[in-house]
């Protein structure tokens, strides 16, 4: 067992208040929110420090997304009279060096560097492993009153026949490639595939994204087919609703068959990006001796206190199988560290969680869809806004896009908000506050938005429940 960095005054007989598995941003979370309260922490990490999030996940794929984004707004300069531009991409190295250089300095600068700060804080490399009073890390044991899984989670393979036996790239090993391939197959149409897919046709290669449903299916159904029509414009082909059959290697490239409609097809690749999922990171941590339940998807049962069904046993983030977004890791490691030391009273809530895909443009999403508000048995009323009636897209002409709103239709409620826009992601908090505060169509409605902005669609958007927004003047109503 490798002891990293030990904390002056933390090993008190080797016992712990709190040992914490897993040095991502969950991990980190935990660990620095118990050092606060004046707890001594063990925190054990396994491979590189810090996550998924700022080395393979979160920084790496939004900086590639941005470079890309960059070479499609110059060619997109036409959409203004008068001008004409024209970009290439130089050198992919220098793009993944600069990468590379990014995720390493901000590993260092929020992560390594962090722990000689906290003096009750050691940090431990190896495997962990659940055991009677705390955890063993390569077989040596850690004495901890309280312990915390924040393991992650792993990309996942779907049940395609023949998928082991090619050689398959995942969004994390497809983010070092140093040649891109003149074509790519993504298997997976949700967040992760929609953006790599779309980053990659901006980079030059041939892309095709192919999925057993409509893309960004989860979401309103309004913004994935709008999202799928503005793929197609920039020549990325969209296969959706098929049957995926087989996949298999050929020579020079790889094969999916796939049919749909009754007709079967054969999609052929140089190489093959597997997006379809993440199954949280559970083996060898001893979970089922240990007493400890896992859902049907992998992850951790936890309830809303964050505890597992192991007593003194709690886990956050990835690992539990939901919410796989970093910012909502931190806040359930925060909760369950809080919890762990200070008795269980604070409970994990994502009714007002934002969610972000960033294409472009992009989605952005706080709250309920509508699908999800029926099911819930809420009687609800929605208004769709096209982006055409957003001021700021006609001033950018850029009118991609549109904004729905869902509100209960008895107490005017706002229940969720979805916007598909090139700033969406800049738009959506606002919505985000109004959920959590409990506002209503009609206070979004009366509050003052900054003309010229995208997030002021979100006060036509609400308009719109009750006026007919083409016949107001500039910020009337």
């Amino acid at each position: 067992m490798a002891d990293l960095y030990t904390a002056p005054n933390t090993n008190r007989e080797g016992r712990y208040d709190l040992a914490v598995i897993g040095a991502g941003s969950a991990g980190f979370s935990a660990a620095i929110t118990a050092a606060e309260q004046g707890a001594h922490v063990a925190l054990i990490g396994h491979g590189t420090i810090g996550g998924t999030c700022v080395n393979t996940g979160c920084v790496p794929s939004k900086t590639l997304i941005r470079a890309a984004e960059a070479l499609h707004q110059v060619e997109a300069a036409s959409r203004f009279k008068g001008l004409g531009a024209e970009a290439r991409l130089k050198d992919w190295r220098a793009v993944l060096r600069q990468k590379g250089e990014l995720v390493a300095g901000l590993r260092q600068a929020k992560y390594i560097d962090l722990l000689p700060g906290y003096n009750t804080i050691a940090y431990f490399e190896g495997r962990a492993r659940l055991t009677n009073g705390g955890v063993t890390v390569d077989g040596a044991p850690i004495r901890a009153d309280k312990v915390i899984i924040t393991t992650g989670a792993s990309p996942a393979l779907p049940p395609i026949p023949g998928i082991e036996a090619v050689p398959y790239l995942t969004s994390t090993t497809a983010l070092e490639l140093e040649q891109l391939p003149r074509s790519l197959l993504v298997l997976g149409g949700g967040y992760i595939g929609c953006e790599l897919g779309q980053m990659f046709a901006r980079m030059g290669v041939n892309v095709t994204i192919a999925d057993i449903v409509p893309i960004l299916s989860a979401g309103e159904p309004e913004i994935s087919r709008a999202l799928a029509g503005y793929f197609s414009d920039e020549g990325i082909a969209i296969r959706e609703s098929v049957k995926t059959r087989a996949i298999r290697r050929m020579e020079n490239d790889m094969a999916l068959e796939i049919s749909s409609g009754g007709k079967d097809e054969t999609v052929e690749a140089e190489r093959v990006l597997v997006t379809t999922g993440r199954r949280p990171d559970t083996a060898g941590l001893g979970l089922e001796e240990a007493g400890v339940e896992l859902l049907p998807n992998g992850g951790i049962k936890v309830d809303d206190r964050m505890r597992t069904t192991r007593d003194g046993v709690y886990a956050a983030g990835d690992v539990t199988g939901r919410d796989m977004f970093v910012y909502m890791a931190a806040y359930g490691a925060k909760i369950a560290a809080k919890n762990a030391l200070g008795g269980d009273s604070l409970r994990y809530g994502n009714t007002a969680m934002p969610a972000v895909v960033f294409t472009d443009p992009q989605v952005a999403s706080v709250g309920l869809t509508e699908m999800q508000a029926r099911q819930a048995d809420r009687k609800v009323k929605t208004r769709v806004l096209a982006l055409d009636n957003v001021p700021r897209a006609l001033a950018a002409r850029d009118t991609r896009g549109l904004i729905k709103l869902v509100a209960d239709a008895q107490t005017d409620r706002l229940l969720g908000a979805h916007i598909l826009a090139p700033e969406g992601a800049d738009s959506i908090q606002t919505a985000t506050l109004a959920i959590r505060h409990g506002l209503t169509v009609a206070d979004l409605a009366d509050t003052i938005f900054p003309y010229l902005t995208t997030v002021e669609g979100l006060k036509l958007a609400a308009l719109a429940f009750e006026k007919d927004v083409t016949r107001l003047s500039c910020c009337a109503g």
